[in-house]
Parts: C-alpha cells; structure tokens; sequence
C-alpha cells in the first residue's frame, strides 16, 4: 500500500482515528469528526440569496461534550506532516482551542498554545498522540484552574433535552469562559453577543452548570421590559420547571432558585423597594439583560439593585456596550470577557446581511424657511427661521414630508413584497401615529381588506400592544407594517422582519445597532435571509463610526425621479467569490408556504407646528460605495477609481501590459475589484455601454474610451474571421455580438455557448468541435480579445 495513493478519509481511518483512539479517547463522549460549527455566510444578489460553505473541522476533542481542548486538521499523505496546521490555528482561535494538530497520517504537528517552555511547536508521532488527561493536566494550568472546587465548576455538564440541540461555537465559548471566570471568583462579568445571537440561551446554560454545580444557588435575572421575561420564561428558562418564578406585583416569595424580574417591579421612585424584602446575602448571582440601557448610571435604580446585592456575581449581556462620558459598562464590568460581533455573524451565516436604501428629501438636506406671512395649519404665523431634518417630526409636522416618506415605503414594497414584515421607527408617538395615517392612505388597496395591514404599536396604543405578538409571529400574516417610535427597539424577536424604515434622528450608536437588530435574524422557511434598510435621515451615516462592525452589502443613494420599486431585484454579473475562492452559484427562489391568519416609557405629549402646502421632493441622486475596509467612500467615485487603480498599475502601459497578457481578463477585473473599484457604478457614471477596460483606461488614464459596440465593429470591419470554417465564423460572429451586449466576462466562459443565440447555432460541443476541439476554441477566443483590444485604449 503507497500511502501517497490514499485519499485524506483513507489516511483519517487508517492513521489518524487509531492512533487518537490508542491514545485513550472515547469514541463516543470524546472524539468529534467533521463537525460543522458556522452555517456559511448568506450572499445577496438582487432578490436571491445563497449559502457559502460551511466551516468544519476535521477532528475536536472534548474533555467533556461541550467542552473542547483540541482540534485535528487532517491532509491527505501528498502533503507534509504540518501541512495543515495554519488553518487548523484559524479554526483553533475562532473556537476557543489551545491544542491544535495538524497530520498527514506520518506523526503529528502539535502546536501547544500553553507551552511555557518556548517550543511551542514540535512534530511527534501517531504514537505520541497525547492523552486526555495529559491535554485536561496542561488545559487547567494554561486556565488557573488550581484546586477541586474550580475543576468541579467547570466541568459540570450542560443542559441537554434530549432534542439534539447544542450550543453554538461562540455560545459555548461565552459559557466556557464565563464559568471559568467565575469559579475564579470574578465578580463582575460583562458578555457582548449581537442581537439574534442567542444571549439568552447562553444565560440560560450559564445558569444552569453554576446552579448544578452548586457554585451559585440563588439567581436574579433582571430585565427592563415585561416582553423580554415574557420570552425569557416561555423559552429556555422554562427548563427551570418548579425552580423558576416571576416577580409580580411586589410580592416576593424566597422559596424558589432562580428569579424573573422587571427592575421597574422590584422599585420604583417612591422608595418602595420590593428588592430590600430580599436579604442582602439572599443572591449569588445576579445576571443583567440588555444591561446598556442602565445598570451602568451611577443614579439608575439597577444600579441601587446591584449594590444592594453587592456580595454576589453580576454579569452584563448585551449587544452594545455603552460607553459616554456619563455612562460606562466598561467600568462598571470590566473589558469584555467574550465579544461575538454582527460581522462574524454575518460571515458565519447566523445572522441576516442588508443593504441599505437612503433617501434623501430636499428640506431635510437644504432645510426649509417658511415664506413671508406663512401660517400654520391652526392660522397661526410660522416663526421666520429655517427648519432642518431634526425639526421635523419634532417641533413641526410638515404633512408634505410625511406623504412622500409613506409613497416612498409603499413604492419600495410594491417592487418587492407587499406583504413583506416591516417597522417604521419614528421620532415619537405623534409621528408614528401620523405615519401610520400616511401609510394607511397610501396602501388603501390593502388596508380596506384587512385594517392591520398597518398599526402603530407604541406604549400608549393598547391595541397596538396586543398585536405586537402576532407582528412578531411568522405564521401570522397580519399586521404587515408597524409604526413605532421607541417600544419596537430592543426586544422584539421580529424573525421575518425584511424592511427597516429609519424616519427618527438617531445619533446614539447603541440605539442604532439595537435597531439594525431587528432584522438580522434569519428565517430560511419563511424566505428570511436577508433585510433591506431604509433611510430617510442619513442615520445610516454612523456606518462610518469605528464602533461600527457590520457591513451592509449594497448601499444606493435614490436619485430625484428614480423608481423604489425594482430596488431589491438591482444586480450584476461580477461573480461572488466565497471563502474559500469558489464562485457562489445562486440558485432559482424557492417556493415558500403562503402565510394565513412591553414597558415603554411614554414621553409627555409636546406641541408641534403643523403646517401643509410645502413642496417636498427627493434630490438628485448621489452615490456612496463601501470601500474594502468596510468604511464608507465619500470622495468622488472618478477619484477614488483613480487612487485604487493606479495602486496596482502606476502607469498606462503597465495595466496595458497585464490586460494583453493575462490568460483571462476576469482574473484583473476580479483583482481590481477587491481593490475597490467599483465597475458598476462607473457604468453609472461614464456608461453602461463601456466595459471595465475602457472604463479603466478613461478614468485613471484619461484616455478616449470605446463602447463594447464600437470594438465589435472595428473587429468585423478587419474581418480576420476568413481563416476560419463557417460554422466557426457564425460562432465568433456571434460573440462578438454578445460581447457588445453584455461584456467581454461574459464571452470568457464556455457557458456563453449555452445561451442565445449562440445555442441556436447547435450545441456547446458542436460549437467547440467547430474549432477543431476544445483547445482549439479556446486559443480562438484569445485571439478574438486580442482583436478587440488591439486598438489600445
């Protein structure tokens, strides 16, 4: 048997597996194989959407389930001993893992993160494959894990239902190194976890090992809205069974384990204190949800709870760590112990991308000053100033504005899906219950058949309120658009939310992010897997805040005439290249079942200028791109093309050069575009009949372009075909036509031969065999783009 002629399954069952198996792991509780731990990014293009790969590893090790102290990334015998092991450290830090091992089925490569003698990387053999307690020995000494009472803590095992559900990578690193942290005695512990992550799965395991392990007996979770201890105890907690109460009312019953609790019920501003019937020893563990939005002011009454409870732990969750000059969680809990982003959830395929629509009105960017005598619509005169983008909504209700915002979403539906979950966040209750108006009278059609098509759901709207949960709920087709102004902000497990309306003057990037959450869950039956964004109030600008980490995947400026309605089916046909440099093929939509059947604070009511008779329009159009740092461009799109391109050719010779010799021309358009050059939006600007050499040679270059059309035509006038058979010569004919229309990428692939009308011309290998075969047709079609670019630029 050559070794060199196994497949890498080959050399994992005749070497690898053995050998850890030899070394004392258990089969069964011990040895994880080829286990999947993202879902592969979810990538748009217009309305369709496709998975990228999953990541997976080829072997994790686990002291106990859940617990993971190596991984294994196996090669098949062509490749050395150690040929693995860099991507087996990439897959190592993501998860959490100290002991990585790289193997072509020789030996091992092992590289030991808590090697204290500086070899932290060495090759031994299938023989000396480690041991569990060995790895468990060097695992508690790299942790600190010193005595048996740590050990007892941290190695308690998870809650399991016997439904096959196991937490995700990044919750089990969360709940690792939380339990870690506090069998150490930490005492105050923050996690940050984007919204539709799971946080309170991830307390709810939490809980449970420090609960079992004995570690802490009693535990308080605090919220700050009857909604979120609502889906608290109907969801995971309800394991809890007869250990589990709410706090109601004030009445405090010290029979139970783990608590429920609003800390609204627990105090209030009268010094009725619910919290004081509890000793101050009474908990042990105090764990606070959504903990940005006041466990961190110095006066908030969750700060008078927690330094009540002073002697127990405190653990923060949240999605956004707040930190102002009043306000520091940071302070108060320390750095984070565990951060899992809105960008490596999106790269992992957890949670929802979005793009992103902004939509610019003419008196929210110029402004608007009332003419001479103008009155409101009470007959009162208008105060003589001029009136911006934060005033409106606010201190002045232009009905003009609101009309257009409403024609706006509807169009946006309309080209989309009419029935498509979507919020409007607004300025406060006023607007919303004025945009609920506006959106009822744009959507007559719909609204007279069922009249919670649309509802303002607010704090102060009872009836909104109880439709909050059917709004929420995907089986429910009704209501289809919601009006809100601060209720619907954190909280609302909208899963098939597809629309954002930002119309509110957001400056707080933890609102923003708050807000962006919820629509990044993702709902693959329901045909959820991505969210659109629009803006009406340059909120979307934050995008260039380094705290932001989440990157839309198309951000669109509308221009003054321009149509909402065809907006989400807007694509190109650059390829979408996925992690591992496969080209991510985007099947047909699929066919989906059709759908049948809080704790706000109020604000005070305030008065509002109301006026009408303004003209309202949408300015001209102007683009923004994301550069490939994720931030947004804001120099003109002929400059920032010049800059990107003439990084990589400083002259127009150069890039001459490399275009005439590259194999495919695809290879440079692909390699300019990850250096951000935007190829679609230059066709934009100087024309959609031009492709990405001329546009390349005219705008870093300043060089005369030629449309695809007249390089087609130049071609046929030298008519260098003659040298060819006729069948041959009514395929290069044909090319070249269907170069003009769609682009030199498109003739690049031998797809091309499948479309019309070149598979009227007979088929893919008729046409090939015209050539004389297959290299044949290829050498031809290189000389096709070497007399369509012969001309230069």
């Amino acid at each position: 048997m050559n070794k060199k002629d196994l497949s890498e399954s080959d050399i994992k069952a005749k070497f690898i597996t053995p050998a850890i198996l030899n070394s004392g792991w258990d089969e069964q509780t011990q040895l994880g194989r080829e286990i999947f731990f993202t879902d592969g990014r979810i990538y748009v293009k217009g309305k369709l959407t496709a998975r990228g790969k999953r990541k997976f590893a080829d072997y994790i090790l686990f002291y106990k389930p859940n617990v993971p102290i190596a991984i294994i990334e196996a090669k098949d015998n062509k490749h050395s001993v150690r040929g693995g092991i860099q991507q087996a450290l990439g897959y190592g830090n993501t998860l959490d893992i100290p002991f990585v091992f790289s193997s072509n089925g020789d030996g091992f490569y092992f590289h030991d993160k808590t090697a204290t003698d500086g070899e932290i990387e060495k090759e031994i053999s299938l023989e000396e494959f480690p041991s569990p307690q060995e790895l468990w020995a060097k695992y508690k000494r790299y942790k600190g894990i010193e005595t048996p009472e740590v050990e007892e803590i941290i190695s308690q095992d998870y809650f399991q239902d016997g439904s096959g559900r196991s937490p995700r990578y990044y919750q089990q690193n969360a709940v690792n190194r939380t339990i870690e942290a506090v069998a150490k005695k930490q005492q105050r512990i923050i996690l940050v976890m984007a919204t539709g992550t799971g946080k309170t799965y991830t307390a709810f395991q939490i809980i449970y090992r420090l609960w079992k392990s004995g570690a802490k007996k009693r535990i308080l979770f605090l919220a700050d809205r009857t909604a979120l201890i609502d889906q608290t105890a109907r969801g995971d907690f309800r394991h809890f069974k007869d250990a589990l109460t709410i706090i109601k009312k004030k009445k405090i019953d010290t029979a139970y384990n783990v608590y429920l609790a609003l800390y609204q019920g627990l105090s209030d501003s009268n010094g009725d204190d619910a919290y004081k019937q509890f000793s101050r020893e009474f908990f042990d563990l105090v764990i606070i949800d959504e903990c940005h939005r006041g466990s961190a002011k110095e006066d908030s009454k969750w700060r008078e709870i927690l330094e009540y409870f002073n002697t127990a732990t405190h653990i923060g969750l949240t999605a956004t760590p707040k930190e102002t000059t009043e306000v520091s969680n940071t302070e108060y809990f320390g750095e984070p112990i565990y951060t899992y982003s809105l960008k490596q959830g999106i790269d992992d395929g957890f949670l929802a991308p979005y793009k992103v629509v902004k939509v610019t009105l003419d008196i929210d960017a110029e402004g608007w000053r009332p003419p001479n005598g103008f009155l409101d619509k009470d007959g009162n005169p208008v105060e003589d100033r001029i009136y911006n983008r934060t005033d409106f909504d606010k201190n002045i209700v232009v009905e003009e504005r609101r009309k257009i915002v409403a024609a706006k979403i509807t169009e946006f539906l309309k080209g989309y899906d009419r029935f498509a979950k979507s919020i409007v966040f607004c300025i406060d209750i006023e607007h919303a219950e004025g945009m609920r108006t506006a959106l009822v009278n744009a959507n007559a059609d719909l609204f007279a058949e069922n009249s919670k098509y649309i509802m303002q759901i607010t704090g102060d709207n009872e009836e909104g309120k109880r439709e909050l949960d059917n709004f929420i709920n995907p089986t429910e087709t009704y209501p289809v658009i919601a009006t809100t102004s601060k209720l619907m902000t954190t909280g609302v497990d909208a899963q098939t939310c597809k629309l954002i309306v930002l119309d509110s003057n957001i400056g707080s990037m933890t609102e923003f992010k708050q807000i962006i959450g919820r629509g990044t869950r993702i709902k693959e039956e329901y045909g959820k897997t991505y969210f659109t964004i629009m803006d009406f109030r340059n909120v979307t600008n934050l995008f260039a805040d380094p705290d932001f980490d989440g990157d839309p995947v198309m951000i669109k400026d509308v221009g003054e005439d321009e149509d909402l309605s065809g907006t989400e089916e807007e694509t190109t046909d650059t390829p979408i290249i996925d992690v591992d440099g496969e080209e991510v093929d985007f099947p047909e939509p699929p066919e989906y079942p059709e759908i049948t059947g809080g704790g706000e604070i109020l604000e005070e009511p305030r008065a509002k200028i109301r006026v009408d008779g303004v003209r309202v329009k949408i300015v001209n159009e102007r683009v923004q791109y994301l550069g490939t740092d994720g931030k947004i461009i804001t120099e003109s799109l002929r400059d920032y093309t010049k800059n990107s391109v003439t990084k990589q050719y400083k002259t127009l010779d150069e890039f001459l050069n490399s275009w005439n010799n590259a194999d495919k021309k695809k290879a440079i358009v692909n390699e300019l575009e990850e250096q951000g050059v935007f190829f679609d939006a230059l066709q934009d600007e100087v024309g959609a009949a031009f492709d990405p050499f001329d546009l390349i040679c005219h705008v870093a270059f300043e060089s005369k372009p030629l449309t695809r059309k007249e390089r087609a035509d130049n071609v046929k006038k030298r008519n260098y075909f003659t040298k060819y058979g006729e069948q041959a010569q009514l395929v290069l004919q044909s090319l070249l036509d269907k170069y003009a229309q769609d682009g030199l990428i498109t003739i690049e692939s031998t797809e091309v031969l499948k479309l019309d009308p070149l598979n009227k011309l007979g088929t893919p290998m008729e046409l090939v065999n015209a050539f004389g075969g297959k290299p044949q047709y290829i050498k031809a079609i290189k000389e096709l783009e070497k007399e369509l670019y012969k001309t230069g630029a």
